[in-house]
């Protein structure tokens, strides 16, 4: 899963703590998101226009999938659906910006399939009540009980590793692109690295865009699938 480079330590109360890499990365994605918030806000009209127009489609597009998938009962979920939809798929862009993506680092994907995961069951608690939320760990007969614990605690392992594989096996390939590139620029002496500028667009596009808003809508969809399913079963 490749080693965890601490940025820089800081002592609280005799505990060490390390900043690495994947957390600064996310905090610059995440002030990002916040400024932008405040940008649009500033900029909200009663009458829609300009930017209002497109940030007013995207919510509407989200209630719709919400209550597509999940139905008008789940529709209060629509702003964590639309959080997490915008929040991971910039983490899968940042690769586009020259650097490796956050949730190319395990500990990052597994964190967002355990929100994922406590949020699954604290709604099927909230709306079955704890008493038959444990019952249902024994249906449809008690036999399946171990099995069915299995299933639950799987939930988060498939959501991070899904997530953590894909993204990382796009990184892998696209610095092999590089070093084959870089390789035979410098077995055809090219003077400047012309090949590493042009060729590998194609596959940015194909592993940045394309991955990272595929890896996105299976993460959120797969989320919504089980909030809705574990509670209504």
């Amino acid at each position: 899963m490749g080693e965890v480079k601490t940025l820089f330590e800081f002592t609280i109360g005799g505990l060490k703590f390390g900043i690495t890499y994947s957390v600064v990365a996310q905090w610059i994605v995440m002030i990002f998101i916040m400024l932008m918030v405040l940008l649009i806000r500033g900029r909200m009209n009663d009458v829609p226009r300009g930017i209002q127009v497109w940030v007013e489609t995207l919510v509407e597009t989200i209630n719709s999938l919400v209550r597509s998938n999940m139905g008008e009962k789940y529709e209060k979920f629509t702003p964590f659906v639309g959080t997490l939809m915008i929040y991971l798929l910039l983490l899968n862009l940042f690769g586009l910006t020259g650097f490796r993506p956050p949730t190319a680092d395990y500990s990052v994907a597994l964190g967002l399939a355990i929100i994922s995961f406590v949020l699954i069951h604290a709604t099927a608690i909230r709306n079955n009540g704890i008493k038959h939320y444990l019952k249902g760990y024994t249906h449809p007969y008690t036999a399946m009980l171990p099995l069915n614990i299995v299933e639950r605690l799987v939930v988060p392992v498939s959501l991070s590793l899904r997530l953590f594989g894909n993204i990382t096996a796009a990184v892998i390939l696209v610095e092999l692109i590089y070093d084959g590139l870089a390789y035979l620029s410098g077995v055809l002496h090219l003077g400047i690295p012309l090949l590493q500028a042009v060729i590998p667009i194609p596959f940015h596009v194909y592993f940045d865009l394309f991955d990272g808003a595929i890896q996105m809508f299976i993460f959120v969809m797969l989320t919504m699938i089980f909030i809705k399913t574990t509670s209504d079963h």
